[in-house]
């Protein structure tokens, strides 16, 4: 199941600095925070989703997890619903305090507009937000490609009201506190201050019957099914964007995306490096020596036949050309490079030891070998 990208909650790049993240989450906190919307579930569960967002994105150890593996690379480090929020602002002294915010960016926050300063209404036509899914794959999909269903829920326009929040025969009234205006100014003498309408929530007007599908929102959660095609040769970590499959705009504003992050599977045997992958493959030292022919198993079961010069050392890359993975954008593909390694024999029957004694005495090695460095060994 998706749920809303950390970023995408709190409104930021996922460049934002840390001063840019608690900015952004302050002023969420100060909107949702349960003691100024007390009894109001809606603005508790979007407070509990700031706050989610704002421990992980806070955090220098989960925020590099969770940019590399999404929500899998966060899961158990004590974040979530439910969780102690110890990073959290939990009440409206704590939302003001520290380095970060002066006394007008307090108001700012609360009030969304400084001294005497015009806010503009709200309650016109709203994206939908962004929806994030993380999807796994198999090494080998990854590579060449597959096409592979995917479940989500996302918020689609109410089916009763059709979007408008209004029971049938009823309709939005205007706002009796704003007078439409969606700001209410509150103070005395030349200090006033511009706020939110407490009424209407900056929309300008009000529900007397809300739609009871949708509790008055306009949007209803749905589940869907959709069938994703992956691309030959993407790679861990790509993003697969599907327009307008997140949640759905308020008063006729676009749906927002539907954002699927790739997590590719290691695979037993190969290894990738771009377009080219890797392979080992143990041979005596006899085959290394004399040289000799063998056929190695592709990752798409192909039968390949490679040829090992004589003397071929220990550790060595030979190619196979055009058998990596393919390229997304072209016809190209990588190439399969084979790591050769020798494989020492354990068990000798008589006749080997007597055959590797007379092969030692014609070869007469040095008792006192030179020594050489580590690096130049492993090479």
């Amino acid at each position: 199941m998706a749920k809303r990208d950390y970023y995408e909650v709190l409104g930021v790049d996922k460049s934002a600095s840390q001063d840019d993240i608690k900015k952004a989450y302050r002023k969420l906190a100060v909107k949702y925070h349960p003691d100024r919307n007390p009894g109001d579930k809606e603005a508790e569960d979007k407070f509990k989703e700031a706050t989610e967002a704002y421990e992980v994105l806070s955090d220098e150890k989960k925020r590099p997890m969770y940019d590399q593996y999404g929500f899998a690379g966060v899961d158990g480090m004590d974040q979530g619903g439910g969780a102690q929020y110890s990073h959290a602002f939990h009440d409206f002294s704590d939302l003001f305090g520290g380095a970060a915010g002066g006394f007008s960016d307090i108001f700012d926050s609360l009030f969304g507009g400084g001294f005497g300063g015009s806010s503009s209404r709200r309650g016109g036509p709203a994206s939908g937000s962004s929806l994030r899914y993380n999807l796994r794959i198999s090494f080998k999909d990854a590579v060449y490609g597959t096409t592979t269903d995917i479940h989500f829920k996302h918020n689609e326009t109410c089916d009763s009201c059709h979007g408008t929040g209004c029971a049938a025969g009823s309709s939005r009234k205007t706002c009796p506190t704003c007078n439409g205006m969606g700001q209410v100014r509150t103070g005395a003498g030349f200090f006033t201050i511009q706020q939110t309408c407490p009424k209407c929530g900056g929309r300008g007007t009000i529900i007397d019957k809300p739609c009871t599908s949708c509790r008055g929102t306009g949007l209803q959660e749905k589940s869907k099914r959709i069938s994703l095609k992956i691309p030959a040769g993407i790679d861990d970590g790509k993003r697969i964007v599907i327009h307008g499959m997140g949640d759905a705009g308020e008063n006729g504003g676009p749906s927002g995306d539907l954002v699927v992050i790739i997590n590719v599977e290691n695979h037993p045997t190969f290894e990738r490096n771009g377009q080219d992958l890797y392979c080992a493959i143990p041979l005596s030292m006899a085959q290394l020596a004399l040289g000799c022919e063998v056929t190695v198993t592709g990752l798409n079961d192909k039968k390949l036949p490679l040829k090992v010069p004589a003397g071929t050392e220990n550790g060595h890359l030979l190619r196979i050309k055009g058998e990596g993975v393919p390229a997304t954008s072209s016809s190209r593909a990588g190439d399969l490079y084979v790591k050769v390694m020798v494989q020492i024999p354990t068990r000798l029957s008589t006749k080997q030891k007597d055959l590797l004694s007379q092969y030692l005495e014609l070869e007469n090695p040095p008792t006192e070998p030179k020594l050489i460095p580590l690096s130049q060994f492993e090479k």
